[in-house]
């Protein structure tokens, strides 16, 4: 698996490197993990610099998730522990997801009830997360190390949406 995870990393990288591969890096990574991790729904959320909002900038599921503007950011646990704290969440469980999203209805309606976010976090500040959501029980502690360095992908192309933004 491990010259596996380095040739789709490397193709990964190789999307970032084309000037608009914005959306292809998002489906490189989508796939990815889709073959690594293992997801049923996979979403890429922006973080606001102030940390009160969250974009969704891809999904997987449009239909059900789409890629839209700024969706406000309550304070939440989930949201003290992933974005304030910067720390991966694995949750497996239908109660995991009702103490971590809001919208956890949708989420189960969609065969979701485990949840692997993964915080992309420079400099102490969360630019964002990488998530990933699967029947109940499937994810696990081994499964952050080898979403992390996917997630760091998008590290530039979060600060280069905070530019655009004028953050």
């Amino acid at each position: 698996m491990e010259s596996r995870a380095l040739e789709l990393l490397n193709q990964s990288c190789a999307a970032a490197a084309v000037r608009g591969g914005r959306e292809a890096l998002f489906r490189g990574i989508d796939q990815a993990l889709g073959e690594l991790v293992g997801h049923k729904l996979f979403t890429i959320l922006y973080t606001s610099p102030d940390a009160q909002q969250v974009i969704r900038l891809y999904s997987n599921q449009p239909d059900a998730y789409p890629v839209s503007g700024a969706k406000k950011m309550g304070p939440t646990p989930w949201g003290d522990l992933v974005i304030t704290r910067g720390q991966p969440y694995i949750g497996n469980t239908e109660e995991d997801i009702k103490w971590a999203f809001f919208d956890h209805e949708l989420i189960k309606s969609l065969g979701c009830d485990s949840v692997l976010n993964v915080p992309v976090v420079i400099e102490g500040r969360t630019l964002g997360t990488l998530n990933l959501l699967h029947q109940a029980g499937w994810y696990e502690d081994r499964h952050v190390p080898i979403a992390t360095p996917f997630a760091y992908l998008l590290a530039p192309l979060f600060e280069a949406v905070r530019r655009e933004a004028g953050a």
